[in-house]
């Protein structure tokens, strides 16, 4: 009886989370754009540019870890969070991220029990890995592992959970000099 009230509580608990959490996202219609063959529209768009990073991981780092998810979801998280979590409250956030078209989470915290995010160590090669990743995961036709946090997703939400995880990433990634707000414009552009 006790596990079923902490569950019970739990779950109150996350729904009003998530509801303040719901008030602090972008408001507005959901980006248009918001599917692999965009986001890897976008990718093939950085190639051969000098990027930085305002803060947090350089933009090597970024593209390692976006592209470790993606490769996850084809092959299994190494550590998932409890199971009432990705019945219960990880569905409800990415519910919330969908509706808005929009994710937020800390953008410097690594995938639970992931790798470093310093292989490939140069931007072009983090960059071909994610590029790479995103087009393994546009060819499955297979099972999809559960998410670590979302829990079991289809193909479908997956694609919309990498590239709005992506796309929140760039928000914070510029190229060097007097192109900074060319890619700037081109995520808002694709952001809606």
């Amino acid at each position: 009886m006790k596990r079923r009230k902490f569950l019970g509580c739990s779950a109150a608990a996350g729904v009003a989370l998530l509801g303040g959490g719901f008030a602090l996202l972008p408001r507005g219609a959901a980006p248009a754009q918001t599917n692999l063959a965009a986001a890897r529209e976008l990718l093939a768009g950085l190639r051969g540019r000098e990027l930085i990073s305002l803060r947090g991981w350089s933009p090597t780092g970024v593209f390692n870890h976006c592209a470790q998810s993606v490769e996850y979801s084809l092959e299994g998280y190494p550590q998932l969070k409890p199971g009432w979590f990705r019945l219960s409250l990880g569905p409800a956030a990415f519910a919330v991220f969908g509706l808005r078209g929009a994710m937020r989470h800390s953008l410097d915290e690594p995938i639970p029990g992931a790798a470093s995010l310093i292989e490939p160590a140069t931007l072009a090669g983090a960059l071909q890995r994610l590029e790479d990743a995103f087009a393994r995961f546009a060819e499955h036709r297979g099972s999809l592992a559960p998410h670590f946090a979302y829990g079991a997703l289809d193909h479908a939400e997956y694609a919309q959970a990498h590239v709005l995880h992506l796309y929140e990433h760039l928000s914070l990634i510029r190229p060097r000099g007097d192109h900074a707000a060319a890619l700037s414009a081109d995520i808002q552009s694709l952001r809606g």
